[in-house]
Parts: structure tokens; sequence; C-alpha cells
């Protein structure tokens, strides 16, 4: 069967998640983390992507990047790999693939969807049930883009910084945004995006990428999906953990 077209542009935001492979572990310890951090932040500098969230998880990583170019994100996963594969399998005395065969993502509407994708990938340690506040855990952009702290690697969006007028108001802002639960429905929409990979927004959102692209995007499920009101209108609700 042949592989799924990516369904890039240059300047609109795409959420990626990349797996270990059987849900293995790709992180081991501090230096890991770290070590991933460093050489991501090269490769998108290299390759032109701009960094706006991102949360390690042991297993997997998420990202929200908006790419230069359609091959931007492409070119500095497969640079990054050549660097962290040899590195883990050198520092634990493994061989063999690292990751679950192609990494997922979906491009995101920036109106109606970025903002959650932020949440979404910055709260996931608290899904998880790692932490009880996402502040306690190390291994995201929580920090930066909730608390202010520096982050060399992170590019805000022009929708993050339009929170506030001022740094301290966006952050406030920002931290009130990540203390809403996220509405199931719109979980359920993000994870269904990233897993068929097709775009996370609206019809006329769809059909403006389809015209970009000259093909068929598709939907996340059979059928036209149901209309998701705004977020804010939608009732709180438990969500599974682990994605």
């Amino acid at each position: 069967m042949p592989r799924k077209t990516r369904f890039f542009l240059s300047g609109v935001p795409v959420h990626v998640i990349q797996r270990g492979n059987n849900r293995q572990p790709v992180f081991f310890g501090p230096d890991d983390y770290r070590f991933y951090l460093d050489r991501l932040g090269e490769a998108s500098l290299t390759h032109g992507c701009r960094v706006h969230a991102y949360c390690q998880m042991t297993n997997h990583i998420h990202l929200l990047v908006t790419p230069q170019d359609r091959d931007s994100i492409s070119a500095a996963l497969q640079a990054l790999g050549r660097r962290f594969v040899p590195y883990i399998n050198h520092a634990y005395g493994r061989s063999g693939t690292l990751w679950e065969g192609r990494f997922k993502a979906s491009v995101v509407q920036e109106d109606a969807y970025l903002l959650a994708c932020y949440r979404y990938i910055e709260i996931n340690p608290v899904r998880a049930g790692m932490v009880a506040d996402p502040a306690d855990y190390p291994w995201s952009s929580y920090r930066a883009n909730a608390l202010g702290a520096a982050d060399g690697l992170l590019s805000p969006h022009g929708l993050y910084r339009s929170l506030g007028a001022t740094e301290p108001e966006r952050l406030r802002v920002y931290r009130e945004l990540i203390e809403q639960a996220l509405a199931p429905a719109i979980v359920k929409e993000i994870r269904a995006c990233l897993q068929t990979g097709t775009p996370l927004g609206n019809d006329r959102f769809r059909d403006e990428i389809e015209r970009a692209l000259g093909v068929k995007v598709g939907y996340a499920s059979r059928g036209r999906p149901k209309k998701v009101r705004d977020e804010k209108g939608l009732p709180d609700g438990q969500m599974p953990l682990g994605f």
C-alpha cells in the first residue's frame, strides 16, 4: 500500500507526534531529553522550522511547528534522527530502529485549533498521571509558554503573542487557558486527525488546503464530521491517558 501523502504547506502550523517502536521508551535519562532538544534546535534552524510547543514523554514526543516550506519538517526530523538514534543505541548498548515508522502529523487551522494544540501538548504529562501540575514536568514547553522561563528552542506563534499586550499579561492568559480542561470532542478530533494525517480545522480550512495542494485531503473518519462548537461552549470531561 502506498504511503499517504503529507499535507504540509509553508507557513501553516503542524502538530507532530513520533512514537517509540512498539511504544517502547526513547528517553531513559535527563541527558537523553537534553540531547534531543539540542539536536532539534539545530535541525529546526537548518531546515526552517519554527517550534512553538513540545512535550517529550517517555516513549513519544509531541511538537507544534510551522515549516518554512513543504519539506522542512521531514528534513528536520530526518536530520534529528540521524543524530539521536545512534546516540541512544551507543549510550544503552542497543541496536536497530528506535522510532515506530514514520511520524504522524496534521496541519492545524490557526484561529480555531492552534491554542488547543498548544494546550493538548503541554498538558500531556498531567493527562498521563505523571505530574499534577504541568509546571512540575521539566521536558515540555509549558514553563516557557506559561511561566516565562527562557527556552531558546521556541519561537512563539503570533496567535500566542496576541493573548496579551505584555509578557505578564500573555503568560497569565495562557495559564488560565491551560487550567480549562479541553473539551472531549476537541481531544478526540485532535487525535483522529493526527492518526489519519488529515487537516485539523473546519470545512473552509480543509477546502483551502485542498486548493493549495491540488489534492483531496479526506476526513479523519468516514463521512462528514459533526460540527464542533467552540471549545469554551462544550462541557468538561475525562480524557483517555497517554496520547
